[in-house]
This record gives structure tokens, C-alpha cells and sequence, in this order.
């Protein structure tokens, strides 16, 4: 019997699975808390994101805009009760008013495609008002959700996924440390028009220098006394 040649395999995994993502969980930083979307956040959040200035940070998103605070309200409570996601608020803590932080609701995002089983989720639904876009405490935010996927619930995929038009989400992907995988093509139809999705993930065996990295640059020392950056994230990466 001819002998059959050995042929190459993937790297031997552990076989427990990953813990599911819980909106009871709390991430408190420096600049932000993250906590599970509520009922009593929704009101809060709405004039962040709604009327005419407001209506092109619903560009690329799968629903939106929302004329009236009703339809919000109906669409984020589907989600909250959605067992195929879990939603957070975003609050920044450098106001704080309420010991819940329910009446500073700037933003929200979620775990999504969560598979325990093969140790993969994404972050995705990430809606930033332009109170929260590009500060401090939208990337501790981010930095928040995927520390807590991979280092207390067990993730080993940590994925970010965006229309190929959304060129400034693919920036924030890249300048967070996820490594781009490759496009979709024709991959979903939203509102009436086609979406190329662009495929992004970190692993966990990057994960330390992706996380060593946004350490850096959070620290307050790399701010200076107008809150501006010393370094970019970047360059935090590329000394590592």
C-alpha cells in the first residue's frame, strides 16, 4: 500500500469555549465607561445622533436616520433584547452627572457574530455622536471592549467589518491595530443599495502589542494641557 505523505495541519486549540459577552459587564477607564445598553440610555443618546447635522453618521449604518425619538426607541430595544448581539453604552467620565452616567450618553457599540464555540466575535454598531469622535475616550472604548473579549471571556478572533465606502472606518481599523483581511464582494444589501464589506480582525497572539501599544498612548502623559496628543497610536506600534 503506498504510503500517503504526511500533509500540513492547523496548530492543535484548546477546545474550551469562549464565555458570551454580558450586558451586565462594566468597563471603567480613564476617559470612558462602557456599560449595557438600557432602557433609560436611549433618551440621552438620541439628540446626539438625530436631525440633519446629525444624519450622516447613519451613512453606513444597516438602519437609520430616525425622524422621531419613538422609532429609535423601538429599534434600540430590539437590539437590547436581541440574543444575537450585545449593546453598550458609551459615557465619558469626564463629566459625570449622575452616579448611573445615564444622562451622558454620547455612543454605543456592541459585540456581534458571536460564535463561544470557535472564540470569535466582532465589534460592530459602533455609532459615535461628534461629541465622542475622535477623543480620548472613544479609543479607551474601543481598547475596553476588545481587552475584555480577549483577556476575560477567551476570544482568540476579534473582528471589525465595514462598507468599503466607510473609508473612515477603515482608517479607525487600521490605526486601532486591526490588520486588514480582504473584501467581500456584493456581500449585503442595505437600504436599497449594494455593500462591499471590508473585513478586518486581530488575533489574540497580536493582541498584546495592539494592547501595549494603546496603554501607551492613553496615558495622560501623552496629552498635553489642551488634551491634544503628543504621539499618534501609530507610533506607539511601530517602536513595540
Amino acid at each position: 500500500m503506498a504510503s500517503v505523505p504526511d500533509r500540513p495541519l492547523g496548530s492543535v486549540v484548546g477546545n474550551t469555549p469562549a464565555l458570551q459577552p454580558s450586558p451586565a459587564t462594566k468597563l471603567s477607564g480613564r476617559y470612558v465607561t462602557v456599560v449595557g445598553m438600557s432602557t433609560e440610555h436611549i433618551a440621552t443618546l438620541y439628540p446626539h445622533v438625530s436631525g440633519d447635522e446629525n444624519a450622516h453618521l447613519w451613512d453606513y449604518m444597516l438602519g437609520g436616520p430616525f425622524d422621531e425619538l419613538a422609532q429609535y426607541r423601538a429599534v434600540v430595544e430590539a437590539q437590547i433584547e436581541s440574543p444575537a448581539m450585545v449593546l453598550y453604552a458609551i459615557i465619558p467620565t469626564s463629566e459625570p452627572r449622575t452616579p448611573s452616567g445615564a444622562d451622558n450618553v454620547v455612543g454605543c457599540a456592541s459585540y456581534l457574530n458571536i460564535n463561544a464555540e470557535n472564540r470569535s466575535v466582532e465589534v460592530g454598531s459602533v455609532l459615535f455622536s461628534s461629541a465622542l469622535q475622535q477623543t480620548p475616550a472613544a479609543t479607551e472604548a474601543m481598547y475596553l471592549m476588545a481587552k475584555h473579549a480577549f483577556e476575560d471571556l477567551g476570544y482568540r478572533r476579534y473582528e471589525w467589518k465595514c462598507n468599503t465606502l466607510n473609508a473612515p472606518s477603515q482608517r479607525a481599523a487600521a490605526r486601532l491595530g486591526f490588520t486588514f483581511e480582504g473584501i467581500f464582494r456584493q456581500h449585503m444589501v442595505v437600504k436599497g443599495r449594494n455593500r462591499d464589506t471590508a473585513w478586518f480582525a486581530i488575533v489574540d497572539g497580536e493582541w498584546p502589542h495592539v494592547r501595549d501599544a494603546l496603554d501607551a498612548w492613553l496615558d495622560p502623559a501623552n496629552f498635553d494641557q489642551d488634551g491634544l496628543q503628543r504621539r499618534k497610536l501609530e507610533e506607539f506600534r511601530i517602536e513595540q
